[in-house]
């Protein structure tokens, strides 16, 4: 009873945090049912978990970051400009690389905004 009612959650508030489609043909399956995400979108969910596990360990800079958004956005421009239509496996795996790195620029946004913060806070007592 309690897993129908968090899947129930997951598939009413998932699309609607991600802003996603969910097109059937653009989703995995499991048992014969799509998941609430599409392709693109799983991997975006997937990136930023691993973003959010791995930043207190290790993390690369905001360049990196940046150049990790790039593959996601060509994709998806590809796509709209021409007839070309990426399956699924790409879609993933770009939709990772996004989720990652944008999450990292957000964290890293937030060191920043707290080092510089705390910084200028004591340049102000001194004075």
């Amino acid at each position: 009873m309690r897993c129908t009612k968090v899947k129930a959650w997951l598939y009413k508030w998932l699309p609607i945090v991600f802003g996603c489609h969910c097109r059937p043909e653009r989703s995995f399956h499991y048992h014969g049912q799509p998941f609430p995400i599409c392709a693109r979108c799983t991997g975006e969910f997937v990136g930023m978990l691993t973003a959010a596990c791995s930043f207190g360990f290790w993390h690369p800079g905001a360049a990196v970051s940046a150049l990790l958004l790039v593959p996601l956005v060509a994709d998806g421009l590809v796509q709209l400009c021409t007839a070309y239509e990426s399956k699924n496996g790409r879609r993933f795996v770009t939709g990772v690389l996004f989720g990652y790195g944008l999450l990292n620029l957000f964290l890293l946004s937030i060191v920043w905004v707290f080092h510089w913060g705390y910084a200028l806070g004591l340049r102000w007592k001194a004075a």
